[in-house]
């Protein structure tokens, strides 16, 4: 019998928590099993196995971070709108760690097709359609902006920019007024 109280849901926040206090590679059911002081046994009812705990957990990261860019970029365009959702990631990042590691699983095709990570690719392109990019070069766009944030991102959080001025906060902005005068000036292909 399922302990009362225990959910999928239940068991994938609580697995998200200890994502952010422990690190993501550090999820297991077994280690979610001793948060409850049960048996692993009695979580198999909610979770498959490891893997779906932390597929669960990616999920749930990437429709977090959906709706929180979904409501920053509410009636922003342009840099504004740009500033905004690369902000909105990198709070994100630094709120939640391992469900920011998390958001970045690979997914099979079919659960992320399902996922909340088609929400980020129609949000960078509502985000491109300001700067009048045509494909291919809004495809070479999105991926340079993901490319660029999380690259930043990952070198932030490691450390990366703690031993030398001028202060990473400084860095972020230009690195953002340098994507913005890009994106104004493609390249024509």
């Amino acid at each position: 019998m399922a302990r009362i109280g225990l959910t999928a849901e239940r068991l994938t926040q609580a697995g998200a928590e200890l994502a952010d206090e422990v690190g993501f590679d550090q999820v297991t059911v077994s280690a979610l099993a001793r948060q409850f002081d049960v048996k692993v046994a009695s979580l198999y009812s909610h979770l498959k196995n490891s893997q779906d705990l932390r597929t669960k957990i990616a999920l749930l990261a990437l429709e977090e971070l959906a709706d929180r860019c979904a409501a920053a970029l509410a009636g922003r365009a342009g840099k504004d709108a740009l500033t905004a959702f690369a902000n909105v990631y990198r709070d994100y990042a630094r709120e939640h760690p391992g469900r920011y590691t998390a958001a970045q699983l690979r997914l099979d095709d079919e659960t992320a097709a399902a996922s909340a990570g088609v929400r980020h690719a129609q949000m960078t392109r509502a985000i491109l359609r300001g700067y009048d990019l045509a494909e291919p070069d809004q495809t070479h766009a999105v991926r340079l902006l993901g490319s660029v944030f999380h690259g930043y991102v990952s070198l932030e959080s490691a450390g990366g920019f703690s031993h030398s001025a001028p202060d990473s906060q400084e860095s972020w902005s230009r690195v953002l007024d340098a994507l913005d005068a890009l994106l104004r000036n493609w390249p024509a292909t």
